[in-house]
């Protein structure tokens, strides 16, 4: 069984974790998957969306407690172990934002822990109508400090800090009113709505969508005169290319642009 499966379907990638007897959780094998994947995403100019998903009844569990338990058995108590754990997770959930192409969670059952922070992470999300999000870390008495950074980058800092703190879930709904997801929908439309979503952007412009979601994280860690000199200057750049004088022309004519890429 192939733990992380891909299919490509309209130029946009679909990954599904396929681990659902252990709800999909971020074992060591899952991280090196996903990190072997998105890295060939990266360099793959056919794929414009990726959609990642979660085979079974959860979309993720977040770690894997039974691996991380077993790292305890080292001399160190496993503090080597849970460095680079932490430390592969990390620059897995960052290249994700570094990606050329939007990132899509279709979410479904429970995003917990890591998954949770893996939601946060992802450029937009999709949730099925009772999905339950949490960092519950804390019930087991460790703090969810690490899926912290992307959850409080993504929701207000006090319902952070009270999921952080209480362990507790919150429903599909809640999270869309947080920020957390773009949109809920029935299960049965779960697939057909994140489909729809990505392949709406992957007929856009890849290379302008590219420098747009580098740019968009880029002026997120600017002060305010900053972002608009480096945006702007982005836009000058985009302004300069051949297909995007075709696609002011095309929308003047009243025509669709035909890109390439």
């Amino acid at each position: 069984m192939t733990i992380l499966e891909r299919r490509d379907t309209n130029a946009v990638a679909y990954l599904t974790m396929n681990a659902p007897e252990r709800l999909n959780a971020l074992s060591d094998e899952m991280l090196a998957a996903l990190q072997t994947e998105l890295g060939e995403l990266a360099e793959d100019h056919s794929i414009r969306a990726i959609v990642l998903s979660g085979a079974g009844k959860a979309f993720c569990a977040g770690h894997d407690l039974k691996q991380m338990t077993a790292g305890r058995q080292a001399e160190d108590s496993g503090k080597a172990y849970f460095k680079d754990l932490f430390s592969r997770c990390a620059t897995m959930m960052q290249t994700i934002q570094r990606l050329p192409q939007p990132v899509i969670a279709q979410v479904h059952g429970i995003a917990t822990a890591a998954g949770c922070q893996l939601v946060a992470t992802c450029d937009m999300a999709i949730a099925a109508e009772g999905t339950r999000f949490g960092v519950n870390g804390v019930n087991i008495g460790l703090f969810c400090s690490t899926p912290m950074v992307a959850l409080s980058r993504n929701i207000p800092r006090k319902h952070a800090m009270e999921m952080l703190t209480t362990g507790q879930f919150i429903s599909a709904e809640k999270a869309e009113q947080l920020g957390l997801l773009n949109r809920v929908v029935p299960e049965a439309r779960l697939a057909a709505t994140t489909t729809e979503l990505a392949e709406t952007i992957a007929a856009k412009l890849g290379v302008a969508v590219k420098i747009g979601k580098q740019a968009f994280y880029e002026q997120l860690q600017m002060p305010l005169v900053q972002a608009y000199e480096y945006t702007g200057d982005v836009m000058v750049e985009n302004m300069l290319w051949r297909e995007t004088e075709a696609g002011i022309a095309a929308f003047l004519n009243k025509e669709t642009p035909n890109w390439d890429q």
